[in-house]
């Protein structure tokens, strides 16, 4: 049986973006085993409800849209773009399914940044570093990020220790607190911002990182590791069941 891989469109109101971006994401999820299975953000809850019994897993992709930060209690400053209602809506919805499930989940860029508000944590608005976070597209090697020992992370890019790989870079925010059971992995040395989570749970794949490994698949071993643990632990998913408060199921 194929491993079948839900993704949302990035966004429900530019149809250039998606249709540049997409496409890499599906290429991926394809060249490393998987059934990209893309939702459309004009379907109605119900119809992906039941799109998303047929899956063993849910990548987040990224967006031009930024979460809207009355999510996690502030108020939008000028630098913030608008949220994406559809896309929000999708992404909780597939959230609530791979956590009340226990599906591995992969979340890029945005996706990251929701799974972590999503999850209580918190947004930078608009990145003001040293470093440039957004180099542009063509740009396969933007900065270092420096990964955690002993992390999830660590251990898909075979890192015995803590360690840095180079990255691509394509965002003006950034997670600024991490969310409830989630891990900081990964950050940017030069000025500590936050580049990669995930859950800390042995049994529930969810890992979030703020660069694209989709877009340096066929360039970079560590994008093609990351797509293979994501493919490998969905490939072995089982629903698990739901014990009562009281141990029994």
């Amino acid at each position: 049986m194929s491993v079948r891989i839900a993704i949302p469109e990035p966004t429900s109101d530019n149809a250039e973006y998606n249709e540049r971006a997409l496409p890499q994401y599906v290429d991926a999820l394809k060249a490393a085993g998987a059934e990209p299975v893309v939702v459309s953000l004009r379907d109605a809850q119900e119809r992906v409800a039941k799109l998303l019994a047929s899956v063993q897993g849910i990548l987040l992709p990224g967006s031009p849209h930024d979460v809207n930060p009355q999510r996690y209690g502030e108020t939008r400053t000028p630098e913030c773009a608008d949220d994406d209602a559809a896309r929000t809506a999708a992404d909780e919805l597939m959230l609530q399914d791979a956590f009340n499930l226990r599906k591995p989940i992969l979340a890029i860029c945005h996706g990251a940044q929701t799974l972590n508000v999503w999850r209580n944590g918190s947004l930078v608005q608009d990145l003001k570093t040293a470093v440039n976070h957004r180099p542009g597209r063509a740009v396969v090697e933007a900065h270092p990020v420096r990964v955690a020992a002993g992390s999830r992370l660590s251990a898909i890019l075979h890192q015995s220790g803590e360690g840095e790989i180079q990255v691509n870079s394509s965002h003006h925010q950034a997670i600024r607190t991490a969310g409830d059971n989630l891990r900081v992995t990964a950050v940017s040395p030069q000025d500590g911002v936050i580049e990669a989570v995930e859950l800390d749970a042995e049994n529930h794949f969810v890992v979030g990182v703020q660069w694209h490994p989709e877009r340096t698949y066929l360039q970079s071993d560590a994008a093609r590791a990351i797509f293979a643990a994501f493919v490998g632990a969905a490939a072995v998913w089982e629903p698990s069941r739901v014990r009562d408060t009281d141990g029994s199921e």
